[in-house]
């Protein structure tokens, strides 16, 4: 099996989740300075704010980075051409297969690495060439399936042989070192890098973060076929009545215009679309990304250091 860090070409398996509107330059340039992989998330932009993003990573790193796609985009085949042009040195998309992009993406040295949710979506993209997957299990922030990570890790890891990263549910050392245990070669992390310091969401949207318990966060959208996980407020409980009313979807998507970006630039703590995964009630401070990196690996190796207690004594592990 390949090294997930040979393939992202990085000192530690770890990526950054693509967070729309929140996921850019600094972010992802903190990140892969911190030994990670920054992503650039390209999500609901343009073109040309890619390609600027990309010019401005570069100059604030050296190291690897990526940029996600979100294969709905309406502009995708736009933004396929940026990575292609700007030879990008890692994509990862979502929100779909891939597939036909995959070998003009490969042709420019770009690694692929899809984010999927399903061992049937991960198959085809094997097949397609990509270099690796991320399974995302429902426990994540925004757009979410419906296999929680525990469960849907393993089933992609037997079924395919390219390295399979983990995510949804991943906040600490503990989270990697259960990811590595059913699999996994690697993780992608995107609630915690929410408050890091070089995050550029508004401190409203970081203390709902900061404030979260465990039961804080909810699915909205199930009813369109889109579930996204948000943290609880006001935007989330009027959608949730709309759901229940069965009201029509163009209506529910009425009253989520503009709300990501509301939370993300204004903070609006309670019309705010605020994403966040299962894991924010585990999230206790603000960090620099890389010292947030650093920590949750020498969590996992004295995790490792601790494994032969698993079992009784006399056996080890």
């Amino acid at each position: 099996m390949v090294n997930v860090c040979e393939v992202l070409g990085t000192e530690y398996p770890i990526i950054q989740g693509a967070m729309a509107r929140i996921a850019e330059c600094n972010l992802a340039a903190a990140v892969s300075n911190g030994g990670g992989l920054g992503i650039i998330a390209a999500g609901g932009e343009s073109a040309d704010w890619l390609r600027e993003q990309i010019k401005k990573t570069r100059e604030m790193t050296d190291k690897p980075f990526g940029v996600n796609i979100m294969l709905l985009a309406p502009n995708v085949d736009e933004l396929i051409d940026v990575v292609c042009e700007e030879k990008v040195p890692v994509v990862t998309t979502g929100a779909g297969n891939p597939g036909k992009y995959i070998a003009r993406m490969k042709e420019c040295g770009i690694k692929v690495v899809p984010v999927i949710a399903n061992v049937a979506l991960a198959l085809r993209v094997e097949r397609a060439g990509a270099d690796a997957v991320v399974a995302e299990g429902t426990e994540a922030g925004g757009h979410i399936g419906e296999t929680a990570t525990m469960a849907l890790v393993p089933q992609i890891v037997d079924a395919v042989k390219i390295p399979v990263l983990a995510a949804g549910g991943i906040a600490d050392g503990r989270g990697i070192a259960a990811a590595y245990m059913l699999g996994a070669k690697g993780v992608q992390v995107g609630t915690r890098f929410l408050v890091a310091n070089e995050c550029i969401v508004a401190p409203g949207y970081k203390n709902a973060i900061l404030k979260a318990k465990d039961s804080s966060t909810v699915a909205t959208g199930r009813s369109t076929g889109h579930p996204v996980r948000v943290i609880k407020n006001k935007l989330a409980r009027e959608i949730l009545a709309l759901e229940k009313k069965n009201e029509d979807v163009e209506k529910i998507n009425e009253l989520c215009t503009g709300t990501l970006a509301a939370a993300v630039r204004d903070g609006d703590a309670d019309h705010g679309n605020i994403m966040s995964g299962q894991i924010a009630g585990m999230v206790k401070k603000e960090q620099p990304a890389a010292e947030i990196i650093e920590e949750m690996f020498k969590e996992v190796e004295e995790i490792y250091e601790d494994r032969n207690h698993i079992c009784r004594t006399g056996r080890s592990v």
